[in-house]
């Protein structure tokens, strides 16, 4: 009798958080983004980085929704959501910050975050009133701003708030949004010397299962937080690697960096 030989399934690999597909972006005959292909992994800490006019920021627009692309795809977990709109988007999951702040300057830290994840619950309108409605969503609103440090912070309007508190309290409405992918478009930016290391903090302590594209100039963030990096250039992907190969590329230095060959 003869046994029949068995065979291994093949191993699927997981869907990505996000990708690309020969993503386009064009104003005319001015090409921004050009043919870029980009996976964001499950879970993962990923910097994209280049000069100013690279086409990081049109990039992150395609993503989000903001804009719409000329050409290619967009998936999320696996799911094409290139024709869906920014909304749609974030309540897939995919949720962004922005390089100036996009807070309620004259509400408070609390309301911010409450009014957050009462929109994310389909609850519109003032999230003080109906006093009992609201109250699970504060609640919520003050066990996440105990989470990130913002919690003596919180009945403290965003205009009297240090810059970076405002930063991070962007990040803290971004994760009252519970997203699955987090896009933090240059968290760092504007903020003083002195507080960079508290976002770095609350970057580093984000929960592991959330994807976290990072946009950001600052290296020592990128380095300190990214697992791998992606170059863009004139609005394509100059190279991918782990921090290590990013730093000792010479064609980052030559574009990135401002190094030059020498005769």
């Amino acid at each position: 009798m003869t046994t029949p030989a068995s065979s291994a399934s093949p191993t699927v690999s997981p869907p990505a958080a996000v990708e690309t597909r020969k993503l386009r972006k064009s104003f005319g005959a001015f090409v921004v983004t050009d043919n870029v292909d980009f996976r964001l992994e499950q879970g993962a800490r990923h910097a994209l980085i280049g000069p100013n006019g690279a086409g990081k920021t049109t990039f992150v627009n395609l993503v989000s929704g903001a804009l719409q692309p000329t050409s290619g795809a967009i998936s999320l977990d696996g799911t094409d959501i290139t024709s869906l709109t920014q909304a749609q988007r974030v309540k897939r999951g995919l949720v962004r910050t922005f390089q100036i702040n996009q807070l309620f300057r004259k509400l408070s830290v609390l309301e911010n975050v409450g009014l957050a994840i009462t929109e994310r619950d389909g609850l519109a309108g003032n999230v003080w009133r109906p006093a009992g409605r609201n109250r699970a969503a504060l609640d919520e609103a003050y066990a996440l701003l105990e989470r990130v440090g913002l919690a003596a912070d919180a009945m403290r309007s965003i205009e009297d708030l240090p810059y970076g508190r405002q930063r991070m309290t962007e990040i803290a409405v971004a994760l009252g949004l519970k997203p699955n992918v987090l896009l933090l478009d240059e968290p760092a930016a504007g903020v003083p010397t002195g507080d960079v290391g508290l976002i770095i903090d609350l970057i580093e302590q984000l929960p592991a299962e959330i994807a976290v594209l990072l946009i950001e100039h600052d290296m020592a963030i990128v380095f300190r937080v990214a697992k791998r990096i992606t170059v863009l250039t004139e609005g394509h992907v100059l190279i991918e690697g782990t921090p290590a190969e990013i730093a000792r590329d010479p064609k980052v230095r030559e574009v990135y960096l401002g190094e030059r060959k020498t005769a």
